[in-house]
């Protein structure tokens, strides 16, 4: 989960109405209190746990969140008040958010949630998060979105924007060598191969998380792009077919470049994303990372490089392959303000609400209707997209979790685990999976 820190932000009523209540009655303190009191009982109230705090509603837009804008819609035009509920590293300690969100959807303490792919499966599974195919927002739906957050035929979760992951690469120096950008694996090993005859000690920067794109783009560029996804998913998860037979060539591919020395595996296994390798990248070292969507708009990220920066798919047997993995926004079944939440999520995932967060945050939306005018350096990834040309990194459907069980045999790749040892992980996982039915 990227970090958000935002500005908590109060406001308070000062002395003017008591002062202008002390001409009036009695006792201004009592009628005050009383205003309060009925102030309350008439404020209609959802309440969100998430990963970031509200910012002042008195700022100006720039200055606010996407996210805020949106839920400032749904409170004008419902009267109510979405009251955040905020994670932070220091209240939690040692507990991640996804722990915390656990814990509270479980024990229904909140209406609504921000979700990580692997925490939408587990408490989809579990029946803890309401269907939200009966929002009207639903039908305009993308088909990709649907497909990632539904379980148990049940669409239990929503997002604000398509995540979508794809390799940055330095263009100049691409075209200083005569390379062409690769679309296959075999097509990025020579690339890198010329650039290390070249004096470049480590062609593609990474970090600890985001290797599995790799693995992804490889294992599912038929799956997802072929005619038959469901029956494919089917075989999986009922044991027909095998989680590792899939995972086997991407996971042989990561470690051909680590020991041609492309991927520097060492520094991978302890780069943060984008804090490690990045100034590298930024500062021309290295002609190729691996990053989100968001992050060739971000300032602080790869928002404005000093060079001709391409945003691609991975390389697969398909061509360049986009990664899609998709958080989302999830009710619980138990949500003390059902219908309140309901209408707030209907607003905030509306078209209208989601063309302003799209053209704000300039990413892919989830609805089918609305478009983003991207930069030029996010366009080749943009038209892959929009022909339906993917593979998720985050699956409900799958019982068996893609994108942190994947991350997390990929941390045991670059730190010396075999490919049979990576391989037998994922077969551990199925097992367990199947006796869970």
């Amino acid at each position: 989960m990227r970090k958000w820190i935002y500005k908590i932000s109060a406001v308070f009523l000062a002395g003017a109405i008591a002062a202008a209540a002390g001409a009036c009655g009695p006792n201004s303190s009592t009628l005050e209190k009383n205003l309060a009191d009925e102030k309350d009982s008439n404020m209609k109230t959802v309440l969100l746990f998430a990963p970031m705090e509200k910012s002042d509603p008195d700022n100006e837009n720039i200055s606010r969140t996407a996210f805020d804008i949106t839920v400032g819609m749904a409170e004008e035009k419902l009267g109510v008040t979405v009251e955040y509920r905020t994670y932070t590293a220091e209240n939690y300690q040692e507990k991640t958010y996804d722990e915390v969100t656990l814990d509270r959807v479980r024990n229904d303490m909140d209406d609504f949630y921000l979700l990580n792919p692997d925490t939408i499966q587990i408490l989809g599974e579990e029946g803890e998060l309401v269907d939200l195919s009966v929002l009207d927002s639903a039908k305009n739906l993308r088909e990709v979105v649907k497909t990632a957050n539904t379980v148990d035929g049940k669409l239990v979760s929503i997002p604000q924007e398509v995540v979508v992951y794809g390799l940055f690469v330095n263009k100049d120096m691409f075209d200083k060598y005569n390379l062409e950008l690769p679309d296959t694996p075999e097509d990025m090993l020579e690339c890198c191969r010329v650039f290390k005859e070249n004096g470049i000690e480590t062609p593609i920067g990474a970090n600890r998380w985001w290797l599995e794109n790799f693995v992804f783009a490889q294992a599912y560029a038929d799956l997802y792009n072929g005619e038959n996804t469901e029956q494919e998913i089917a075989a999986l998860n009922s044991g027909e077919a095998k989680y590792s037979d899939y995972m086997r060539p991407g996971f042989e591919y990561l470690k051909e470049l680590m020991e041609k020395g492309y991927i520097d595996a060492e520094k991978a296994y302890t780069y943060e994303a984008i804090e490690g390798e990045g100034p590298d990248f930024l500062a021309q070292k290295t002609p190729i990372v691996m990053a989100y969507w968001g992050a060739a708009n971000a300032d602080t990220a790869y928002g404005k490089p000093d060079f001709n920066m391409q945003v691609i798919g991975f390389p697969s047997k398909r061509g360049q392959m986009p990664v899609v993995s998709i958080t989302g926004f999830s009710v619980s079944v138990n949500a003390e303000h059902m219908e309140d939440t309901m209408n707030v999520l209907d607003v905030m995932l509306s078209d209208e609400a989601l063309q302003v967060y799209t053209e704000t945050n300039k990413v892919i939306s989830p609805s089918k209707n609305v478009q983003v005018d991207c930069i030029e350096a996010l366009k080749p990834l943009n038209d892959r997209v929009n022909d339906n040309v993917y593979v998720l990194g985050s699956n409900a459907n799958m019982k068996v979790e893609q994108w942190g069980n994947t991350c997390n045999i990929v941390s045991k790749l670059l730190n010396g685990a075999s490919v049979e040892e990576c391989m037998a992980e994922f077969d551990r996982l199925q097992e367990e999976s199947l006796k869970e039915e």
